[in-house]
Order: C-alpha cells, then structure tokens, then sequence
C-alpha cells in the first residue's frame, strides 16, 4: 500500500501503460503529477478521469524528458503544487525501428534521448527531494526487449538495457537514504500500439508467451504500485518482468 497523500511522477502518464499506472497510484491514495509530451486531448481526459473517479488531485505537466530545461520545469512546477516528490515512474519512452544496417543515427540518437537520458534527467532531479526527506520510490519502465534484444530494435533494446544498468547504479548509491530504485521490464501489453498489429502478428507473438496472451496494462501498474510502496522497501535494484514467462530461465 502507498501512504495517503503521497505525491508521484509518471512520465508518458497521458495514454497506454503510463495512464494506468497513474489511475493506480491515485487508487493507491499518491497525489498524481504526469508529465505528457504532445497529446493534449489524452492528457486532459486521463487527469479529469482520475480527479472524477479517485477525488485525488492530479496535475499536468507538458515538456519533453530529454531536455533539461523541460525537466527542471517540471520538478519546480510539482514542488510549488505539491511541496513535495515521494515517487517517480520513468515511463516515458519511444521507438524508431529498423534494422541495423539501414538504422539512421537520428533514429539511433533519438530512442536513447528520450528512453534513457529523460530517465537519467528525471531520476536526478527526483533524488534531490527524496535525499532530503530520506524516503523514496524509483520505478523505471524497461522492457523485455532490453533483457533478450529483439530484430529491428537495437536502438530500443540499448535504451531498455541502460535502463536496467542505470537504475542499479543508482539503487546501490542511493539505498542508505531510505529510497529504493527498481526495473518494471513489460512484454507485449494490450494497448493502442499493439492493437494496430495485424491478428497473424499477435498469433505468432502469443505463440512465445506461455500465458498464451498480452499482459493488460493494469498487470502492469499492479507491479509498479507495489515497487512504490510502504511494503516494498527491502526491496532495490531488482527488474521484475511482466511477460507472462516469456522470458524465464
């Protein structure tokens, strides 16, 4: 369980696994803060749904995670609502697939901009409030991609994979002052992307999942509330997968 009044920060929080994640945390009893790049329309009904539906108080953030000027603004604009940062879910994240030998350095450079700089951004200036209140959560969202690769994501997969080393790093500097840093590494979810894939593709997909299905989203954010919670504070450094054992050993 989550403290009541706990404040948290969701990256990528207006659509797909990063609006479930913040519906759950403010189920939770956390004050919400997402912070959303481009889709205003997705953003504005996710937060009147959660303040309608959980009478939390729930704030949005624009800006880009990559760039540091967004970022600052961002963790300056939930100090003055909230007066606070308890927990941070690093969820925001993109993709430009191709294969290697027609990869663009453009697409190369943009996926780690987004996927592990805005993480990087974002966990350091959370960390400062956390050090000083000597409590914290840090929930990053990898992927199974960064633990096995996968064809025509090498861009994606380093960013998940740096994800992963990233937040042990940070786990181990941080664990003494009270806040954890973990991995939520998802397979393939339900959401509006993998919906657009055509019904042969998923078939062949569910194929390599021994739960034979996509996770929903809501899987995800039950592992991610549990991260960033009172019970869970023995717990860092870790990636739990949320993959349906795709990616057992």
């Amino acid at each position: 369980m989550i403290e009541r009044g706990r404040v948290a920060v969701v990256t990528g929080g207006s659509r797909g696994i990063g609006r479930a994640i913040a519906f759950r945390l403010a189920a939770e009893g956390a004050n919400v803060a997402i912070c959303y790049r481009s889709d205003d329309a997705a953003a504005e009904e996710t937060a009147r749904a959660i303040r309608d539906a959980e009478d939390l108080q729930c704030e949005l953030f624009k800006g880009d995670v990559a760039s540091p000027e967004d970022v600052k603004a961002l963790f300056n604009g939930v100090h003055e609502m909230f007066g606070r940062v308890d927990i941070l879910v690093n969820n925001a994240g993109t993709t430009r697939d191709n294969i290697m030998l027609r990869m663009k350095e453009q697409d190369f450079d943009e996926v780690l901009r987004t996927n592990l700089k805005g993480t990087y951004l974002c966990t350091q200036a959370a960390l400062r409030p956390m050090v000083r209140a000597r409590w914290g959560r840090i929930v990053n969202i990898s992927s199974v991609v960064g633990l096995v690769g996968n064809a025509g994501q090498a861009n994606y997969a380093a960013s998940k994979a740096g994800v992963i080393g990233f937040t042990k790093s940070v786990a181990r500097e941080v664990a003494q002052r009270g806040i954890t840093a973990n991995v939520v590494a998802p397979g393939y979810v339900e959401t509006e992307l993998t919906g657009k894939l055509p019904d042969k593709v998923k078939d062949q997909i569910r194929q390599q999942v021994p739960t034979g299905r996509f996770a929903e989203a809501e899987e995800v954010a039950d592992a991610v509330a549990f991260l960033a919670g009172e019970a869970a504070g023995y717990i860092t450094g870790q990636t739990i997968a949320i993959d349906g054992g795709m990616t057992m050993q």
